[in-house]
């Protein structure tokens, strides 16, 4: 993919991210790719990453992926942003709060014939949890 092909390919997930389109994202990905996250460990294929937005869009019904930048060297991309929501919703099995979350992360792609053939993200998700109140922070 060329560098625009690629702009073009992170600009079009953007609207999919605003639309919370779990099966529009996972499309982006090819048959066998993998994610690597700290929320969801490993999980290979579409339909396992669908599952993966699905979590966060249910558990977070406001979920904003705002992306602020990209860097891109040949076939992988960086991409920072900052996400966003309430805990309206369960989250690996607790109730919802009703608390907000707000973190910054870096998914680190690779991409191959217009999809993305593996992602590895970057968040603090005990940052996440505290945040929820999932966690509970115990006192210096």
């Amino acid at each position: 993919m060329t560098r625009d092909e690629i702009l073009a390919f992170f600009e079009r997930r953007l609207e999919l991210w605003r639309r919370h389109d779990a099966a529009g994202l996972a499309a982006d990905h090819a048959e066998d790719s993998l994610v690597q996250s700290p929320t969801q460990a490993i999980q290979r294929g579409r339909e396992a990453i669908a599952s993966v937005y699905r979590v966060w869009f249910t558990a977070f019904p406001d979920y904003q992926f705002n992306q602020e930048e990209i860097i891109i060297d040949g076939d992988r991309v960086a991409v920072i942003a900052r996400i966003v929501g309430t805990h309206a919703g369960e989250f690996f099995g607790m109730p919802p709060s009703g608390r907000k979350f707000e973190c910054r992360v870096v998914f680190v792609y690779s991409v191959r014939d217009n999809l993305i053939v593996h992602e590895r993200r970057i968040l603090d998700f005990t940052g996440i949890l505290l945040q929820v109140g999932i966690l509970k922070a115990k006192p210096a």
